[in-house]
């Protein structure tokens, strides 16, 4: 460490990027000294407004690491460059951040943990959804024993059209390592583990479907005219992923995820079915009209209740950092590897695994 203030730098300047570095900005005891990102407008406008010296703004990712200026770093690019740079940090003797999904599958993301754990440094993963209040309140209700033995779950992220960035990276599989499942499936599926309490993953049926990003459709502009100028290759990943995951214990879950459909509204949700009681936890809505929702079902002397508890503010991103600067003064990070997210990049694996093949796909056991 450079002492008793951590020195942070963040990789990718683009929106996600943009988070860690005002969460770091605003963090005690820690310094934002480095950028890196190839966007030039966008670094001198970020560079200037948090006062990054100009030897410390770097095109390339590999001058930024390599600069002994850092402490910790975070990594917000595309998919494919989470692991090349992480690993390359951890062997620098830096802790890393990384932006979801943790890698493009699980041989990527087991390279991270790997140097994360030959260096002794700590490795995270910015799950932000999980840093709801929504979600800390469920959870505070689930751990309590109000819901009884979860059995069963949902969850999914459904969006009426809301193909990120259509031709971008995040719509090629050699840069992004597949669509919605990859995106924004990944969120609600490590959402709906955190809840249950992190059960493993025994097997795993998928299908997948492309039905619009391939026609130039379903971007925010809507579903009626294609997008022009949308070459061939341009589209290369589903853009609906539905998965059925049998869990340790008995328990299974449905995992949904979507960037385009024929439906009334965007909608995210976590349900839960237990033996003493059932929650919803969802939110979605339109820009305009944006809607959440708690809903916690149970009995009281056999009498139908339900539950309203008091609801905290959302963490995300901010939180996020901020556990991460936790772990990195804690002392000690041999709990800190990112072996859990590790697990969800696996499961991913076995879901496209599943859907390519057309049959279940048995996890391998830890």
């Amino acid at each position: 460490m450079s002492g008793s203030t951590l020195r942070a730098g963040v990789i990718g300047l683009g929106w996600a990027g943009q988070q860690h570095m005002a969460a770091y900005a605003e963090a005690p005891d820690v310094e934002l000294v480095a950028l890196a990102g190839l966007e030039t407008e966008a670094m001198a406008r970020l560079g200037d407004g948090y006062g990054i010296a100009a030897d410390h703004r770097f095109p390339a990712w590999q001058d930024l690491v390599s600069s002994g200026a850092l402490d910790v770093v975070s990594i917000a690019t595309p998919t494919t460059l989470h692991a090349p740079i992480a690993v390359t940090a951890l062997d620098a003797g830096l802790h890393v951040l990384s932006e979801k999904p943790m890698a493009e599958n699980g041989t990527a993301a087991r390279t991270m943990v790997d140097a994360a754990k030959r260096n002794d440094r700590v490795l995270d993963v910015s799950f932000n959804h999980r840093r709801r209040g929504d979600v800390a309140a469920l959870k505070k209700i689930i751990d309590a024993g109000l819901l009884g033995q979860i059995y069963y779950a949902k969850a999914g992220w459904l969006r009426r059209e809301g193909i990120p960035g259509l031709g971008s990276w995040f719509t090629r599989r050699a840069t992004a390592g597949g669509g919605p499942m990859m995106d924004i499936g990944v969120h609600m599926l490590d959402m709906a583990l955190h809840l249950l309490g992190e059960p493993g993953v025994r097997s795993a049926s998928a299908a997948t479907y492309a039905e619009f990003g391939p026609r130039g459709r379903g971007n925010s502009s809507g579903m009626a005219g294609a997008k022009t100028g949308v070459e061939a290759g341009a589209f290369d990943v589903e853009d609906l992923s539905t998965a059925f995951l049998r869990l340790d214990g008995g328990g299974t879950l449905l995992l949904e995820s979507s960037w385009a459909q024929y439906i009334p509204r965007d909608q995210a949700y976590v349900t839960l079915y237990g033996s003493e009681g059932g929650a919803n936890v969802e939110f979605g809505g339109t820009p305009t009209e944006p809607y959440r929702s708690l809903s916690i079902w149970t009995e009281k002397d056999g009498v139908p209740a339900i539950l309203q508890p008091d609801i905290p503010p959302d963490g995300g991103h901010r939180a996020a950092v901020l556990d991460f600067l936790e772990m990195v003064t804690s002392g000690d990070f041999t709990s800190y590897r990112g072996e859990q997210a590790l697990a969800r990049a696996v499961v991913v694996d076995a879901c496209y695994a599943s859907a390519d093949q057309g049959s279940e796909v048995i996890l391998a056991v830890p």
